[in-house]
């Protein structure tokens, strides 16, 4: 039997590559609304975060979240954002 494909993501912060499983995701829909998708099956448009604080920062500095999603982050997002992340 074939081993399965294990699907793989890069993170918008650090630019590596990782398990999809293993990343926080960011997701715009198709009505504007930005959230944490949790399952990682929300529909929509998506950006892959690693979860590490640092990794987050440098992605809001970069503007690599907003490019991702096409879309400006405010405050409330950020923060929103910064809540879901394990050590944050």
């Amino acid at each position: 039997m074939k081993p399965r494909k294990v699907p793989m993501r890069k993170c918008v912060g650090c630019n590596q590559m990782f398990e999809k499983k293993a990343l926080l995701r960011i997701v715009r829909n198709n009505e504007g609304e930005v959230f944490v998708d949790v399952t990682g099956k929300k529909n929509g448009r998506g950006a892959y975060l690693c979860q590490n604080n640092q990794c987050l920062e440098q992605a809001f500095k970069r503007k690599a979240i907003e490019r991702a999603l096409e879309i400006s982050l405010d405050d409330e997002l950020k923060t929103q954002i910064r809540s879901q992340m394990p050590d944050g």
